[in-house]
C-alpha cells in the first residue's frame, strides 16, 4: 500500500494569508502545506481521505489518474470545499464516484453542494454514490476493508480510519480507550497535532507524542500542522525516535500481507 500526503496543514493552509511570520517566509518546500488530506493506492485502487479546497490541485500535483473513491472524516469546509472538483474523474471514467461518510456529514454535503443533489441532473455536475459510515462497522472500499475509529473534535464526533496497519486520525483532541484498541498493532500511524499550545480542538505536538508512544507504532508522522507549530527542520530535531512530521506530497509503503 502507498499511502501520499496530498496534504498537511490546517484549515488556513501555510503560509496564512498575509501572515509574515518565521514559517510563512520559509523557502522550504517542508513548511508550504496544503489542505489536510492523504491518497492511498492499494489493490489498484485509488482512494482519498477528505476533498478539501485544494482537491484539485493536489490531484494535478499528485498526478491521480483514476479515482475510486473518497473518505470523509467530517463535515468541516477544509475537508469537504473540493467535491465539486470530481467530476474531471466522473468524466474520464464515466462512472459515479463512491463517497464514504456518517449520515450527518452526507446531510452536509447535500446542503453544501444542493445542486448535486437536487435531482435536477443538470450536465456536468458531479455524479456521487453516497455510502455510510457506521460506528463500530468495518466497511469495504473497492475490496479494501476499512475500519472506522471514532474520535472527537471538541463536541464534534469525527471518524479516523484503519486500513490493515496503517491509521489515520485528523481533527481530533480526545480518542477513547475503547477507540484506542482499535489502533493498537498499527505499523504506521499518522495523528494530527496542531501546534505545540494547548488547542480547544486538536491534540498539541505534546498530546500527539504521548498518543504514539501509547500506541506504539512503528512509525509515527504528525499532519494537520499549523504555522504556529514551528518550521518543519527545528520541531524536527525535538521529536523522539519514530515519530515524524509529514509534509506535502511525502510518500510512503507500507505491507499489508
Amino acid at each position: 500500500m502507498k499511502i501520499t500526503f496530498l496534504g498537511t496543514g490546517t484549515s488556513q493552509g501555510v503560509p496564512v494569508i498575509a501572515c509574515d511570520c518565521e514559517v510563512c517566509s520559509s523557502n522550504s518546500k517542508h513548511d508550504k502545506r496544503l489542505r489536510v488530506s492523504v491518497l492511498i493506492e492499494d489493490q489498484g485502487k485509488t482512494l482519498v481521505i477528505d476533498a478539501g479546497p485544494d482537491f484539485r490541485y493536489q490531484m494535478l500535483r499528485a498526478g491521480v489518474k483514476h479515482l475510486d473513491a473518497i473518505l470523509f472524516t467530517h463535515e468541516h469546509k477544509d475537508h469537504v470545499a473540493g467535491l465539486d472538483d470530481v467530476r474531471a474523474f466522473n468524466h474520464k471514467q464515466q462512472s459515479e464516484i463512491d463517497i464514504y461518510a456518517h449520515i450527518r456529514v452526507q446531510e452536509a454535503l447535500r446542503k453544501e453542494f444542493h445542486y448535486i443533489f437536487s435531482g435536477n441532473n443538470y450536465p456536468g455536475i458531479p455524479r456521487l454514490k453516497l455510502n455510510s459510515i457506521e460506528e463500530n462497522q468495518t466497511f469495504d472500499v473497492s475490496g479494501i476493508s476499512v475500519m472506522p475509529i471514532s474520535v472527537m473534535h471538541f463536541k464534534l464526533p469525527v471518524f479516523g480510519f484503519r486500513i490493515g496497519g496503517f491509521t489515520y486520525i485528523t481533527d481530533a483532541n480526545s480518542i477513547s480507550e475503547e477507540e484506542k484498541l482499535k489502533i493498537k498493532g498499527s505499523e504506521l500511524l499518522v495523528i494530527n497535532a496542531l501546534q505545540k499550545t494547548k488547542h480547544i480542538s486538536h491534540f498539541t505536538l505534546d498530546e500527539a507524542l504521548q498518543l504514539a508512544a501509547e500506541i506504539g507504532a512503528k512509525k509515527t508522522y504528525i499532519t494537520h500542522i499549523s504555522h504556529n507549530m514551528g518550521t518543519h527542520r527545528e520541531v524536527s530535531k525535538e521529536l523522539p525516535e519514530g515519530v515524524f512530521l509529514a509534509y506535502d506530497g511525502l510518500e510512503l509503503l507500507i505491507d499489508t500481507r
